[in-house]
């Protein structure tokens, strides 16, 4: 559908928009492939009504969010990837009731192989990552309800 490419933190990103279906987007980013959901459909463009001013205004450029894998499926205990990464085993299913220290997935960050534990007792309402997805620091990974 759509290509863009974003500079975020001095990094490039490609992203392309593939399918959009409801409020789930398929998007490519640098060559992985996310869903993801959409709060709200974008509004659409209206073109500014023109008005005299006294002095015009300088306009900054707009700060592009970092991509993220879909969006936590509701409310939750968010757990998050605490590094750029490979997910390299998924050790829970959605549904699964966890207790704190359960161990939920490993992932391969700086070339060291790190297990990402549960931080709270709970059930798996939404896994939002696949074995072999890169995931970049800050993505939610898994949501504990």
């Amino acid at each position: 559908m759509k290509k863009f490419k974003f500079t975020i933190s001095g990094k490039p990103y490609e992203v392309e928009v593939q399918n959009i279906e409801g409020n789930i987007a398929t998007v490519n980013v640098n060559g992985t492939e996310y869903q993801v959901e959409m709060e709200e459909q974008a509004a659409p463009v209206v073109a500014p009504v023109a008005r005299p001013a006294a002095k015009p205004a300088a306009s900054a450029p707009a700060q592009a969010a970092a991509p993220k894998p879909a969006a936590a499926g509701g409310a939750g205990y968010k757990m998050a990837a605490p590094l750029p990464g490979t997910i390299m085993q998924i050790f829970v299913k959605q549904g699964d009731v966890v207790k704190k220290g359960d161990k939920l997935l490993m992932y391969e960050a700086m070339k060291m192989e790190n297990n990402l534990l549960a931080e709270t007792d709970g059930t798996i309402t939404a896994i939002n990552c696949r074995q072999g997805d890169n995931v970049l620091q800050g993505d939610t990974l898994i949501v504990i309800g």
